[in-house]
């Protein structure tokens, strides 16, 4: 053998025995970092799998409680609704809480109502779905408190910067209204009347309780009374709410808005 192939085989050896003590040193740790990204991957999946699973129950078990509540089983979708709001997601658990107040308004019980969403509304970080908290609240409270218990919800709603603003406006104008503040009343109206962003529906509302105002000898803006308002259709064309808007029947909660 030459030596430059004696010297090619020692170098191999040698190479091979510090892979070795290398692998015996360090396997542990490469093994163990291997089974911790495996695990790591794995637990991903599993989490994900696992909210996908418990969404999709909880839209089950949310939607069946609304059934019972449709077929009136009260008892059953309350039950239901505090299961969800107890072990549910975070998201159907504001919604069964939603749903508990509306059930409280129809089960004959405005202040157990109007109690549930003023609690709903000051325990939400979403904005959105605190304001709406408030509205509800504040359409019931229309009809069962006064209106500094109107004010007191909806009040800071009214600015541009709420969507829900025209809603807010509108549970102010109907309180009121009630109270005998009939020019509070058409500044509220009017508001609603001329917001550009408004949706069809309550800037028809709005059109008619304007124009019930006019015909008790309010003095209303004669642009907004001869407009039929940025409305694509005729108002005989537009959407109506199951109950027309009147303001002989203050109080009784309009079908929500939809607003940008």
């Amino acid at each position: 053998m030459s030596d430059d192939s004696f010297l090619r085989e020692v170098e191999e050896e040698l190479r091979s025995d510090k892979l070795k003590a290398f692998w015996r040193r360090f396997a542990p740790f490469i093994i163990g970092g291997a089974v911790l990204i495996v695990l790591l991957v794995g637990a991903n999946e599993v989490w994900k799998w696992y909210r996908s699973s418990t969404a999709a129950n909880a839209s089950d078990q949310y939607y069946a409680a609304v059934e019972m509540a449709d077929s009136g089983d009260v008892a059953g979708a309350q039950a239901a609704f505090a299961e969800l709001e107890a072990s549910g997601p975070a998201g159907y658990g504001i919604l069964a809480r939603f749903q508990e107040a509306a059930l409280l308004a129809e089960q004959g019980d405005p202040q157990g109502a109007i109690e549930a969403y003023d609690a709903l509304a000051a325990s939400l970080d979403q904005r959105r779905l605190r304001e709406l908290a408030y509205i509800l609240g504040g359409y019931l409270a229309v009809d069962h408190l006064d209106v500094g218990a109107v004010e007191q919800r909806v009040g800071g709603l009214t600015g541009e910067d709420s969507a829900m603003r025209n809603s807010a406006r509108e549970a102010l104008g109907l309180a009121h209204y009630k109270a005998g503040n009939l020019e509070e009343a058409r500044i509220n109206f009017e508001a609603m009347a001329a917001d550009p962003n408004a949706g069809q529906d309550i800037q028809l509302r709005a059109f008619i309780y304007l124009e019930q105002l006019a015909s008790t000898g309010v003095d209303v803006s004669e642009d907004l009374l001869g407009a039929t308002g940025p409305l694509d259709t005729a108002p005989e064309q537009a959407t109506v709410p199951a109950q027309s808007p009147s303001l002989d029947t203050v109080g009784q909660p309009l079908e929500a808005e939809t607003e940008q």
